[in-house]
């Protein structure tokens, strides 16, 4: 078992380590499958999700790619990025006097361009005109994500109200009342989807006609979440052949993000 090597900038730090520990634990430390360090395991899989490299690509300081594959297929099975993720943000929250869950969130979508091995499942977005996914999140009015679903990029985004209306509920505790939207979610059928969830959809609009890129109320934040989620390499492009490991990824970047801000 590897003790040494390089240290990269994606590697965690001690403390970051010491929370995300029972999380990735599915197995004893000392378990006789594990023939490499967890963290070793952990801090290659983030490494790929940062730098966009191919699995085969990754330096040989770090355990053997086919290793580092496997227990991050585990791990995304087992949702633990997931459910870190949900934890550490009420307690950044907290941190920052806010109660553990919102009453508000902000919906939107991103189209993604498709791949070779993700060429299969995509679809074309008519407004982006681009052939590829679309990512659909919920974010907090800090932005931390809530829950995200990956669709075709042909999905409208009205059509996934339902979906992350649910998902938002069952994470926030049934806390949500108002979700911001854009003009992409009109329509009764969108408004009702989200009404029987117990949310009201508020879609933000321009106020005049628009030049260039104007900063809307509420509507900017998950904006930003969408930039901070796009410095990560793996994410610039729809990689992935399952839509799953694509929404895996980015629950890894997320926490990466969330661990950046731990108290």
């Amino acid at each position: 078992m590897s003790t040494t090597r390089k240290s990269y900038p994606s590697d965690v730090t001690d403390e970051e380590w010491e929370f995300l520990l029972p999380y990735l634990t599915l197995m004893r430390e000392d378990a006789p499958q594990r023939d490499y360090r967890l963290r070793d395991l952990f801090d290659a899989m983030r490494y790929v999700v940062k730098t966009g490299c191919q699995w085969r690509y990754l330096p040989h300081d770090f355990p053997p790619w086919s290793a580092v594959y496997q227990q991050a297929r585990r791990w995304l099975a087992a949702r633990v990025f997931e459910d870190a993720a949900h934890d550490l943000r009420e307690m950044i929250r907290l941190a920052v006097e806010r109660g553990p869950h919102p009453t508000a969130v902000i919906m939107d979508g991103r189209t993604l361009q498709s791949t070779p091995e993700s060429g299969g499942r995509a679809g074309f977005d008519g407004h982006k005109k681009k052939q590829g996914s679309k990512v659909h999140v919920a974010v907090d009015t800090l932005g931390h994500l809530l829950t995200l679903v990956a669709t075709p990029a042909n999905e409208q985004e009205r059509a996934q109200v339902a979906t992350l209306a649910h998902n938002v509920q069952e994470v926030c505790g049934q806390s949500v009342q108002i979700a911001f939207v854009d003009q992409g979610y009109t329509g009764e059928d969108a408004a009702e989807a989200a009404k029987q969830r117990g949310i009201r959809l508020e879609v933000v609009k321009h106020s005049e006609a628009k030049r260039g890129f104007v900063l809307l109320p509420r509507r900017w934040v998950v904006e930003r979440t969408f930039g901070w989620l796009g410095r990560f390499r793996r994410l610039a492009r729809d990689y992935e052949r399952l839509a799953k490991t694509l929404e895996g990824w980015h629950w890894v970047a997320a926490l990466t993000l969330f661990l950046q801000n731990y108290p």
